[in-house]
């Protein structure tokens, strides 16, 4: 297991909801909720302070169902389900592995999880408790992409970490495009007059207008996160 001596304080992290999936095609792969769990753990025993906020596509997709014909406020309130779904997973696995975990809720839902309130959420961190931000904003229409600028923000994270299937940000989809490139380095700047994906563009201004740096990275590489909270250069860096 690799040694954390860590570089940052306070982060945010970001994982798709996809990120749960492993092997499985629907729901939650244990043996990778359980790696997460691990990682996320140690980080947090090396006294990283640590957010956390999670996508909810492994088990639902408002916007998908919205281009079927469903309305989209109604998607969106079902995918924000899905995301406490996620967290509330992500909390046991995280508490099984030592770590004391808070789930906080955009949406009122008292008899799973906690309501997001800024002050509350930023002394459960003082305390070394892992929080995580489910129910994305609140909002339809916004991802969670979105709710992870926004939370990272508020709660004066140093570095807001976005967990992927690929190794950084490309010109390209590299699935598709085998010539596309990788970036180490990128401007924010960059990233929206050349509409890269990378996160939605809401997203990407409030982290620019923050000067909030945002490292993209491959969660299925052993110890990334670990490597990345103590300070070493993996997948790209996108900054003002």
């Amino acid at each position: 297991m690799a040694e954390c001596t860590p570089a940052y304080k306070r982060i945010l992290l970001k994982l798709s909801g996809e990120a749960l999936l492993g092997a499985q095609q629907y729901g939650i792969d244990p043996p990778v909720i359980r790696r997460l769990a691990t990682d996320i753990a140690q980080i947090c025993a090396a006294g990283v302070e640590v957010g956390l906020v999670i996508g909810g596509g492994n088990i639902f997709r408002g916007a998908g169902l919205a281009k079927g014909g469903m309305d989209r406020v109604t998607g969106d309130h079902m995918g924000m389900l899905a995301t406490v779904m996620n967290a509330l997973a992500l909390q046991d696995a995280l508490e099984r592995q030592g770590a004391v975990a808070r789930v906080m809720s955009a949406l009122q839902i008292h008899d799973v999880c906690e309501d997001y309130i800024r002050r509350r959420a930023i002394r459960h961190l003082e305390k070394g408790r892992v929080v995580i931000f489910a129910a994305g904003t609140g909002n339809p229409f916004f991802t969670t992409d979105t709710a992870a600028s926004l939370r990272a923000i508020e709660i004066g994270a140093e570095v807001l970490m976005k967990a992927t299937k690929v190794d950084g940000v490309y010109s390209a989809d590299p699935v598709l495009d085998p010539a596309a490139v990788r970036y180490n380095d990128l401007t924010f700047d960059r990233v929206l007059s050349e509409k890269l994906e990378v996160m939605d563009a809401t997203s990407i201004v409030m982290c620019r207008e923050n000067k909030l740096p945002l490292i993209v990275f491959d969660q299925n590489q052993e110890g990334a996160i670990i490597r990345i909270v103590s300070g070493e250069v993996l997948g790209t860096t996108v900054h003002n």
